[in-house]
């Protein structure tokens, strides 16, 4: 029994080890998080930022750095593959309101973060986050124009995974594989 228990701990100890660690981020217009600009991000329902993200998202996979769509004109900051071969399109998670600088992913599950800056004079920035976790802060201006509202975007037609899960699974089923060999030893015995 005492190997059980020696044994037990030690894999607990080791799926602690890979378990993802939250931190804090902060983030800055044009920096190696920024996807890219939306000029201007009005209207700003939440369709239409889900197609401005979707927009630049598109830029990004298809290579091109500056675009007009919709009224819309767009510039890409960090091209691929910066995050990636391909990016996943956005589906609209969440809004948050203009008193928001500081915003918590959670465990990852968001891709993008838009951020609107006063109504029809400065923009819109929207970061790739799907690398981050935790909660990250983002300006409360640009350019003297304030922040108007920002909105979370989780990764279209999947649920992300980081892998972390199947590891800690595969662990679990090893670690009950081996109590079963030590349990009927022990009883053979």
């Amino acid at each position: 029994m005492k190997k059980l228990g020696l044994l037990c701990t030690a894999m607990s100890a080791a799926m602690f080890a890979f378990s993802h660690n939250a931190t804090a981020t902060t983030l800055t217009i044009g920096d190696a998080h920024t996807l890219g600009y939306d000029y201007y991000g009005i209207p700003s329902g939440d369709q239409d930022r889900t197609n401005y993200v979707n927009d630049l998202v598109y830029m990004y996979n298809t290579s091109l750095t500056t675009w007009s769509n919709n009224g819309q004109n767009y510039q890409i900051i960090n091209g691929a593959p910066t995050f990636g071969a391909l990016l996943p399109t956005a589906v609209f998670g969440v809004n948050f309101d203009e008193n928001h600088t500081s915003i918590n992913l959670g465990t990852g599950s968001y891709s993008y973060l838009f951020a609107k800056y006063d109504g029809p004079n400065q923009g819109s920035v929207i970061w790739y986050v799907g690398n981050l976790s935790g909660t990250v802060t983002i300006p409360s201006d640009w350019n003297g124009y304030g922040l108007s509202g920002s909105t979370l975007f989780t990764p279209g037609g999947q649920v992300p995974e980081g892998g972390a899960t199947v590891l800690l699974f595969g662990a679990a089923l090893g670690t009950l594989g081996m109590v079963r060999r030590l349990l009927t030893s022990s009883v053979a015995l």
